[in-house]
């Protein structure tokens, strides 16, 4: 069942969404040569403590894992496509790092992701994120009341295929309000036209995922939630919370 959200609601969405971008913009600035992923999920537990605010992350524990997870911050680096545990690794030059994040305030919860380069940037790094930004930004675009939720998807697909690069299988985005993933699901490939039709008061966490090889194969590592590429290639994530409204998309996962 998709619960649409007034504009009121939205609002609040938007204050949980902002410490989101808050947390996210710290750990990035945070995040360099020998910085540790457990230093990291710290710099982000202390913006949810300073803002009153909870963790969605934390404790969390859908069918497929064998624990709850243990952090506040997903971070995933270089092979790991996403959910990647916080743990002593301390980030080296020329890591690509993805952060995904979440908060809950007043009962509403808000989820984003970046990637971003450690240090000395490989070009093939910096297009791969850039592309996964395009298809973000593509998904949103589309992301307007009258289209479906395949007009997303097909948005999100064209940019990520059209550079050559692999959309791990199985994994999308989601609604997201009072719990962090609602329905309905959002595919990051799709057929235009196809699909839920996109309403005012929806709210979506969008978010491509890429592989750099152009696979779509991925594994779970041992520790049962992070995902990595099969052939050990590079991935990048990006999301935002969105919410559709008559007026068109509106991002809150923005400072």
């Amino acid at each position: 069942m998709v619960e649409l959200k007034t504009d009121t609601s939205i609002e609040a969405m938007r204050e949980t969404g902002r410490i989101v971008a808050q947390a996210l913009t710290a750990v990035r600035e945070a995040a360099g040569v020998g910085v540790s992923l457990l230093d990291l999920d710290e710099v982000a537990h202390a913006v949810l403590r300073d803002a009153g605010a909870t963790s969605p992350f934390l404790g969390y524990r859908p069918s497929f894992a064998p624990t709850p997870f243990p952090a506040v911050l997903c971070a995933s680096v270089n092979d790991a496509i996403v959910h990647g545990i916080p743990d002593g690794y301390r980030l080296r030059d020329g890591d690509l790092f993805s952060a995904d994040f979440g908060a809950e305030m007043g009962g509403w919860a808000g989820d984003s992701a970046i990637s971003f380069t450690v240090g000395t940037a490989r070009p093939e790094d910096v297009r791969l994120i850039e592309t996964v930004e395009r298809a973000l930004e593509a998904g949103i675009a589309a992301a307007v009341v009258g289209n479906r939720i395949g007009d997303i998807a097909h948005a999100i697909g064209v940019v990520c295929r059209d550079a050559g690069y692999g959309i791990p299988e199985g994994f999308g985005g989601h609604g997201i309000g009072r719990r962090m993933h609602e329905d309905p699901g959002v595919p990051n490939e799709g057929r235009a036209g196809r699909g839920m039709p996109l309403k005012h008061g929806m709210v979506l966490a969008i978010e491509p995922m890429v592989i750099a090889s152009g696979s779509d194969h991925y594994h779970p590592a041992p520790d049962g939630w992070t995902l990595r590429t099969n052939d050990g290639s590079r991935a990048a994530h990006a999301e935002h919370t969105v919410a559709i409204t008559n007026e068109g998309p509106r991002i809150l996962t923005t400072l």
